[in-house]
This record gives structure tokens, C-alpha cells and sequence, in this order.
């Protein structure tokens, strides 16, 4: 696989969603949970979203319940959670995995294109990023601790390339 558009996710709704779909739009991927401490972060995410979506930008979330258990409910109650606590209208897709044998073939991936600390591939928790350009490679991976708010000047350079 050479780009993010030789792959496919199914929305949290159950539709396959082929990311060519989003060819030329700069795509930022997180693995988001509901009952994390960095779930505020959802109302930066959708900042983010409502700030720069026609400018291109586009906010994909992947929920996962591999770290501390911290996302159980089904894809329609994590929908419903999204939207009524923090507005979230920006695509959210089914819940993966990602890490191990299970992990999604995207997050594999991304994984590979952008390790972690020291060369790390694995994702550590819930709300790591991964920034990918216009053109469907990864640009850059931010830690769960990196706020949506800090990572907006790489956004808008992305936007602007």
C-alpha cells in the first residue's frame, strides 16, 4: 500500500467508506475512546473540523476499546455519546483495533509510515494522531497528550501545500 487511499473503513454507521473518497484533503486520524481522560478532546477535534473543513481539512475518528476498556459501548451508543456531549459532526467510523494481530489494516499502515518515540510502531492510547497530506501520505504522528489546539499550525500548512 502506497497511500492512505488504498484503503477502506466502514463509517460507525455501517457503510463502507473507501478513503479515495477524501483523495486531495488533508486527513487527520485519531483513535478516539469515551471514557478517557483525553475525551474532552473531542470538542477540539470538532473545533478543528468546524474551523477548517471547507478549507479541505478533514476529521476522521476511529473509536477503540483496547486501552483500560475505556470505550465498551456498541458503534450506535459511541455516536450517540459523541453527539450529544461534545457536538461531534465530523465522520466517525466503526470501532477497530489497533494494535496486535487484530489491528485494522489502515492503523497498520499509518503505524509503519510514522513510528512512535524511538522508533516505536505501537499505539500507546487512546487519541493518538496521525496528520496525512493532500496526497495521501503521512505527514506527521502527535502523542494523546497533543491537544487538537496544538496541532493547528501544522494543519494550516498542510491545507496551504
Amino acid at each position: 500500500m502506497s497511500s492512505i487511499y488504498d484503503f477502506e473503513a466502514q463509517s460507525i454507521t455501517g457503510q463502507n467508506v473507501p478513503l479515495k473518497d477524501f483523495q486531495g484533503r488533508v486527513l487527520l486520524i485519531v483513535n478516539t475512546a469515551s471514557q478517557c481522560g483525553f475525551t474532552p478532546q473531542f470538542k477540539g477535534l470538532q473545533a478543528l473540523w468546524d474551523s477548517y473543513q471547507t478549507q479541505g481539512l478533514t476529521v476522521l475518528g476511529f473509536p477503540s476499546n483496547e486501552f483500560g476498556s475505556q470505550d465498551p459501548g456498541s458503534n450506535d451508543e459511541i455516536s450517540s455519546f459523541c453527539e450529544l456531549n461534545f457536538g461531534v459532526n465530523f465522520p466517525m467510523m466503526a470501532k477497530i483495533e489497533v494494535n496486535g494481530k487484530g489491528a485494522h489494516p489502515l492503523y497498520q499502515w499509518l503505524k509503519s509510515e510514522k513510528p512512535g518515540l524511538l522508533g516505536s510502531e505501537g499505539i500507546k492510547w487512546n487519541f493518538t494522531k496521525f496528520l496525512v497530506g493532500k496526497d495521501g501520505r503521512v505527514l506527521k504522528r502527535y502523542a494523546p497528550q497533543d491537544s487538537p489546539e496544538k496541532i493547528r499550525a501544522d494543519i494550516e500548512a498542510a491545507l496551504a501545500a
